[in-house]
């Protein structure tokens, strides 16, 4: 390849606005009667001064419409209290009931602004009043990474003055190559495709499946070189025919795979079937076949029945039968670690993943690549219904979607996290997303943190705290 065929990998983001209406922030009530009450006097005060007079308390426009205060503009409002502070007698700001409404328990109304404005923009979103959330909390917040930008002035492999690679391999990858006298591969041999992106498109539930979502992801996973894991009567139904489409494959669908016109690079069986498997390996020998079983099940068994590719998962809130991921992921790394197989087997987990930090927070737990599933959901606007936690009953009420709008605020969203993850990894030196995989002592973890200060005082109960290697 020469000098002039070379180019950077770069998602194209382009402005994708709200195509449903989405509730304000805060609501801004003015008493008309205190107001002109106020103005008289100000009136008088100023000595006719109208330029006084009719200046307003918000730098942000709420009270500069045509006749300021008594209509005000409460979409414009940031909630910085300025104007209830100064007038209590007459203005008032709430928050808005129905924003408090968006997300369940696990995703707050305040990630859910953070993703529509991901996906609307492209952008990373930066506030200048820095983070006023708590130190610690559940799942994921009660993991930080460990960075050092002080120390790197030079990090940036957004604006392309750093070579940051966020490209993943998918495949079996043998410990060693045997050779004969001729140099070629008598063994087995490595057999792995690559993302530009450490993530891929989940399955979506049913109550939000529809032909224009469907084909929306398939268009945004070939936009951005990755995956998207499909059932396969919808495959068979909207005949999608690209290679960025995983056939999800249950017992049921043994025959469906005679209906490929060409070998899927990635295919997922959903729970191991030895039948299936067989099946599989007969019609399409060339593609990779990934187990998709929850976070709990016994990884060590299949790794022995010969299998290397696996897609765990967990609910929609991150949660297995034995604790959260983060506790579920590394205990597995670990295991694989050291039983001495660990760089021979591929892990992507889905469930939980809900903010660009949990990408390389999940990761560094253990993972090969993380699967996306409600966050795309929300960037298309999407609205929980109840409690959104198990895949099989979650509600969600999806808008009237275009095909171009939703193509690109999922590409939009992937170049926001993109951009995100070079950050991360710029601050701590690496240059490759794969060289995070299980990488602990970049993170720290409020639960260790806790026991080694507390423990032995009277008093202190310990969470889980696995062992660090």
């Amino acid at each position: 390849m020469t000098e002039t065929e070379y180019s950077r990998f770069h998602i194209s983001a382009q402005p994708a606005l709200h195509l449903a209406g989405h509730p304000i922030r805060f609501l801004v009530r003015v008493g008309r009667l205190g107001l002109a009450r106020h103005l008289i006097r100000e009136i008088f005060h100023q000595k006719g001064n109208m330029a006084v007079v009719t200046s307003r308390p918000c730098m942000y426009g709420v009270f500069s419409g045509p006749i300021g205060g008594f209509a005000p503009r409460p979409h414009l409002c940031v909630g910085c209290l300025r104007c209830i502070m100064e007038y209590p007698d007459f203005v008032l700001v709430r928050p808005n009931p129905a924003r408090l409404q968006l997300g369940d328990s696990y995703l707050s109304p305040d990630q859910v602004d953070t993703i529509l404005y991901e996906a609307s923009s492209g952008r990373v979103p930066v506030k200048g009043a820095g983070y006023r959330g708590a130190f610690a909390g559940e799942g994921w917040d009660g993991m930080w990474t460990d960075m050092s930008e002080i120390v790197r002035p030079t990090r940036d492999g957004i604006h392309g003055r750093e070579t940051i690679s966020t490209a993943v391999d998918l495949g079996t990858k043998p410990d060693f190559l045997a050779l004969d006298s001729d140099g070629r591969p008598t063994g087995e041999v490595p057999r792995a495709i690559s993302m530009e992106v450490p993530w891929v498109f989940d399955l979506p539930p049913a109550s939000a499946l529809s032909e224009t979502l469907i084909r929306a992801c398939v268009r945004a996973a070939e936009a951005v070189n990755s995956l998207v894991v499909l059932p396969m009567d919808w495959i068979r139904r909207l005949r999608l025919d690209s290679q960025s489409v995983v056939p999800l494959l249950r017992p049921s669908d043994r025959e469906a795979l005679a209906s490929f016109s060409r070998p899927p690079r990635l295919i997922e069986l959903d729970g191991y079937d030895s039948d299936v498997a067989a099946r599989w390996g007969e019609l399409f020998p060339q593609s990779l076949l990934f187990v998709r079983t929850p976070m709990d099940t016994d990884i060590l068994s299949l790794v022995d029945r010969g299998l290397r590719l696996f897609h765990l998962t967990a609910d929609y809130h991150g949660r297995t039968p034995v604790g959260f991921a983060i506790q579920t992921l590394r205990a597995i790394h670990d295991t694989l670690v050291a039983r001495g197989v660990r760089e021979q087997v591929t892990l992507i987990g889905s469930g939980g993943i809900a903010a660009a930090e949990h990408v390389p927070k999940a990761i560094i737990c253990g993972l090969d690549a993380v699967g996306l599933d409600t966050a795309l959901l929300i960037a298309l606007q999407g609205r929980f219904v109840g409690e959104v936690a198990n895949p099989a009953t979650a509600r969600i009420a999806m808008p009237r979607l275009k095909l171009g709008w939703a193509t690109q605020r999922l590409i939009n969203l992937s170049a926001s996290w993109r951009d995100q993850l070079l950050e991360i990894l710029g601050a701590m030196g690496l240059r490759e997303v794969r060289r995070l995989r299980g990488e602990i002592g970049r993170s720290m973890f409020n639960d260790e943190l806790e026991h080694e200060a507390f423990s032995g005082i009277e008093g202190y109960e310990a969470a889980h705290v696995p062992t660090r290697r």
